[in-house]
């Protein structure tokens, strides 16, 4: 009887704490909820980054379910993909949390980058150390040899589990999937076709498609500047992701040929995590691990063994002088957030001492190099920190690198590293970033780019973008790969002085004087915006929106990219605005996505919120 007693009084016990443990979650989702409300200022956001941190000191499930409830009374997501992204990036953010200090230089940078509520810090003086002074050698001159050709092809994210038929228009963050019996093929009136969709990522047979003009361009060898993996992001895990990886290089191999790649941020699982120390627990030894055996497959150069380590190596690409050095920048992402420790680790993994030690190794064997990366070093995404450190690397081998290639932005674009960017003109840019769009629909039609390419000196001659144009009717038939525009063709006549000699390198200073001529004759700029998204869903740019974009081609160095957060009023009075504002920030892409987009959208549906009570 007494223990009978002593049972029923245990699980009493148990069930009030879990009851209490339960209004403490509710208590604290309440909270939360109003300082996304009242997060209107920098020092709102630290108020509601210490609210975060407050749950996060209660351990990560608590952490667990207070985002989740935040994701549900929100409505931002269907409730399974609030679960699924939450509980996947969670101990990131647990860890991130509880390292975090109030109003300093890295919770700042949060605010600024998830709710656009503090101007991004000043970057921490660092200098670079290098093995050997800065040689007087300078870009050698083109060869007048016959160019080679060479593909860059980004951003694929093929979705193994597309159906065509499905329904474009669903709930969850990627559709033309069977997520219910009413977006099945025998149910809706917006059927995916077999080839894809804008509001998808493509089906396999897209990419046969583009591997198919890819080899009938017969390039020397191409480079892939990452994102394997399609937008699931709340779904896949490690046995989901290696699927994808065997899926989409094992298909290179066979259709295309040697093909240098670089990891992007949808390349692990959960997406954009990457701890600095090799020793954690987190640290995605399968994902460095599998494509290491994937790229050495795809290249036949032993080096590529040592990607290993962490997702980089250096390549010297066979009867050639050109080393192709693939390098990891999602270490320097700022929704990486193993990086938010205190302080930031200033070169995480060691990759900016391995980077130097390949380049000089490559300026000492007289070579040029090719840098591969996902990330471009000037945008928003990468940290400003290390986007002046690897900018010291840059200036210090331009002599060397001929050239650096990206992904990631889903757009077309380019952007120039300056040896003085408070001087930037023709003769101080020193070194080319191309940025190419994606394989994915979902900011414009497929696309790659060959480039021209100097067989002595590698530099870049020329690049044509081809196209498979999703608007047209026979796309969904069989997609037809065009040639969309030329760099040389379409910017060449245009600047001063002019440039149509097929030989010629397009050199930083061709690209500084492409932007002189934006600044001059805004119609070169409007073409050049038009490009990015191939024609797709065009937004106005003119004025200040056209200076800052011109800004951003100029700046390499992310910390002179023009980009200063701010945060959104809710006055009557500018009522309109915020609604545009809203709504564009509102869009988040596809490449973002995860906890930090998930986090960017909780905060906008709480400011609407707001506004109708202060409206009311």
């Amino acid at each position: 009887m007494r223990l009978n007693s002593l049972l029923l009084a245990f699980g009493l016990s148990a069930s009030l704490r879990g009851v209490q443990a339960e209004t403490e979650v509710e208590k604290s989702i309440s909270s939360i909820w109003d300082d996304f409300k009242n997060a209107v200022d920098c020092g709102a956001c630290q108020i509601l980054l210490g609210s975060i941190k407050v749950t996060a000191g209660l351990g990560e499930k608590f952490m667990i379910d207070v985002f989740t409830g935040l994701c549900d009374i929100s409505g931002v997501e269907d409730p399974d993909v609030c679960t699924g992204i939450i509980k996947k990036e969670a101990p990131a953010l647990h860890d991130a949390f509880n390292a975090l200090h109030l109003n300093s230089d890295a919770s700042k940078t949060l605010c600024a980058s998830l709710v656009g509520l503090c101007q991004y810090p000043d970057v921490h003086s660092y200098n670079v150390t290098f093995p050997s002074p800065k040689p007087k050698t300078v870009r050698p001159p083109p060869s007048g040899k016959t160019p080679l050709k060479v593909v860059h092809f980004s951003d694929t994210h093929v979705d193994l589990l597309y159906e065509p038929g499905s329904s474009y228009v669903c709930s969850k963050p990627i559709c033309c999937r069977s997520w219910s019996d009413e977006y099945a093929p025998e149910n809706t009136e917006s059927p995916c076709g077999p080839f894809g969709n804008t509001k998808c990522d493509p089906p396999q047979i897209l990419q046969e498609s583009l591997h198919a003009a890819i080899a009938d361009i017969n390039p020397e060898f191409s480079i892939y500047t990452g994102d394997v993996l399609a937008h699931d992001i709340w779904l896949v895990d490690e046995t989901e992701a290696l699927k994808g990886f065997n899926a989409t290089y094992s298909a290179m191999e066979n259709d295309i040929g040697t093909v240098y790649a670089a990891i992007g941020n949808h390349d692990t699982a959960p997406l954009n995590l990457f701890p600095a120390d090799a020793s954690s627990e987190a640290d995605p030894q399968w994902t460095y691990k599998a494509l290491a055996e994937d790229w050495y497959v795809l290249t036949g150069v032993p080096s590529v063994k040592s990607a290993n380590q962490f997702a980089s190596y250096s390549a010297v690409h066979p009867n050639s002088n050109l080393r192709i050095i693939s390098y990891n920048s999602i270490f320097y992402y700022i929704y990486n957030f193993y990086m938010y420790q205190e302080p930031i680790e200033k070169d995480p993994r060691g990759q900016f001492e391995w980077l130097i030690e390949e380049l000089q190794a490559a300026e000492d064997a007289g070579q040029r190099a090719w840098l591969i990366s996902h990330i471009p070093s000037g945008i928003s995404d990468h940290f400003r920190d290390h986007s002046e450190y690897f900018d010291q690397i840059v200036q210090r081998y331009e002599a060397t690198i001929a050239g650096l290639f990206y992904g990631h932005t889903h757009r077309d674009g380019f952007q120039i590293a300056y040896s003085d960017y408070n001087n930037q003109d023709w003769n101080t840019a020193t070194a080319m970033g191309y940025i190419a769009p994606a394989v994915t629909p979902t900011e414009g039609s497929p696309s790659f780019r060959v480039y021209e390419v100097d067989p002595i000196t590698f530099s870049v001659l020329d690049y044509t973008q081809y196209i498979a144009n999703i608007s047209d009717p026979s796309f969904q038939a069989n997609p037809e790969w065009l040639p969309y525009y030329s760099a040389k063709a379409d910017y060449g006549s245009k600047i001063s002085p002019p440039l149509t000699d097929l030989k010629a390198e397009i050199t930083p200073a061709f690209w500084h004087n492409v932007t002189v001529a934006m600044e001059r004759h805004p119609t070169i700029f409007q073409d050049y915006w038009a490009r990015r998204s191939r024609g797709f869903k065009v937004e106005r740019c003119t004025d200040d929106c056209m200076e800052n974009e011109i800004c951003l081609l100029r700046a390499a160095n992310a910390q002179y990219n023009c980009d200063k957060p701010k945060g959104l009023g809710f006055s009557k009075r500018d009522r309109q605005k915020d609604d545009i504002l809203l709504e564009k920030e509102r869009h988040i892409d596809c490449d973002h996505a995860g906890m930090a987009t998930l986090i960017s959208k909780i905060a906008h549906q709480a400011k609407l919120e707001r506004r109708t009570e202060i409206e009311a």
